[in-house]
């Protein structure tokens, strides 16, 4: 196992990682919405689309990672977003720019999943718990930082910055990923040479793959709301008449919320195969997306966000910890937990856009038609429980 030392500059990777990702894929609908007029429905096929992408691309670079060793699968992974970036910096037409989102997804896809089986991999089961918290906290923060100061950041720089500052960030992790390797290799005599130390868990494997079940299906569908919400951003600035800079400030604090609920379940394990936990999380997911989405007041939009916030940090916190404590094979696992979520990044956005498509006269057609789809994900929540208590 690489020695801690080690692993908190993975901790770096990650954090550096997060902001790229967030500043250029939660702007890139401002672009297609300001430079080539995208409406909602547009944005949200193109939501969709990079769904679909990341949910393959997960698939894909998990299995990557396992098979061909974490660092090849890191390098690969910014070598592709580099690329991707570079190229979208001279893009003129829609089509080149959503040619270079598709190739940084597929690119951003590998290096999360091997990303969360290096962070994990050889730990306990309390390391387990120690790291992914840390990790949820770090990628969350850089995520709500980057969404918080992106609005002005291009309201200073422009829309080019969306590539320049993500590529030179991305060259960034290059170099330290092929540092950290070099480093690794030094210390593979020792990390062979230490057992793996396996703790007793309180829970009997049956229920620990109920719970692994039930937070597989409910994060997709969290996300199912996060990126439906991402890509009406500028639709709800618009509304609100918020410029740019304040979109990112109001439209963030939701990112901040997931910080601090992830800061909170790193430090307490009460939540761990604790059903009911899992359940008012999801209700508070369904009831704070309808109304900050739908909001007419600028109150309702904040107070809003604090609780879709905290309920997403309780869900995706589910799915990673018990896809790392119950996995051997952490690449893999990381990349279904990866796939799950482009699932979800597909599903929501998809739902929308049809909505709007087959009914627009409804301007909220595609808020309600999600809202249906997130209680149908409830009801596959409950009949998992039920089936598996019996």
């Amino acid at each position: 196992m690489p020695s801690r030392q080690i692993k908190r500059h993975y901790f770096l990777l990650e954090g550096l990682n997060s902001f790229a990702t967030v500043y250029y894929l939660y702007y890139i609908y401002f672009l297609t919405q300001q430079k080539f007029g995208f409406d909602r429905k547009s944005n949200l096929i193109l939501a969709a689309w990079l769904g679909a992408t990341n949910a393959f691309g997960s698939w894909q670079g998990g299995r990557i990672a396992q098979r061909f060793g974490y660092f090849f699968a890191l390098k690969a992974g910014f070598i592709v977003m580099l690329a991707a970036l570079v190229g979208g910096s001279f893009a003129g037409s829609a089509t080149t720019h959503i040619l270079a989102a598709t190739i940084m997804t597929l690119g951003m896809s590998i290096t999360w999943p091997t990303l969360e089986a290096m962070v994990s991999d050889g730990e306990t089961a309390s390391g387990v718990q120690d790291m992914i918290g840390m990790y949820n906290v770090i990628w969350a923060a850089t995520a709500a930082a980057s969404y918080f100061l992106g609005g002005a950041l291009i309201a200073r720089f422009g829309f080019q910055s969306i590539y320049y500052l993500p590529a030179a960030l991305m060259a960034a992790q290059l170099a330290l990923t092929i540092w950290l390797e070099q480093q690794a290799r030094d210390q593979q005599s020792h990390a062979e040479s230490t057992a793996r130390r396996v703790e007793q868990v309180s829970h009997p494997p049956g229920r620990g793959k109920m719970f692994l079940r039930m937070a597989w299906l409910a994060n997709p569908f969290a996300y199912i709301a996060i990126n439906t919400t991402i890509a009406l951003v500028p639709s709800v600035a618009a509304r609100f008449e918020l410029s740019m800079t304040l979109a990112g400030i109001y439209c963030s604090l939701w990112c901040f919320a997931r910080v601090a609920a992830f800061y909170g379940l790193w430090h307490w394990a009460g939540w761990h195969y604790r059903f009911r936990w899992l359940l008012v999380a999801y209700l508070s997911l369904i009831a704070s997306f309808v109304l900050m989405v739908g909001a007419r007041q600028l109150s309702i939009l904040i107070i809003s966000q604090l609780f879709f916030g905290a309920a997403l940090g309780l869900i995706y916190s589910s799915s990673l910890f018990y896809s790392m404590d119950l996995g051997d094979t952490k690449g893999e696992h990381g990349g279904l937990h990866e796939a799950a979520i482009g699932l979800g990044n597909f599903t929501g956005p998809a739902v929308g856009a049809a909505s709007l498509h087959f009914l627009p006269q409804y301007s909220n057609s595609g808020i309600v038609a999600v809202g249906i789809l997130l209680l149908l994900g409830l009801g596959g929540l409950i009949a998992i429980r039920v089936r598996n208590s019996k």
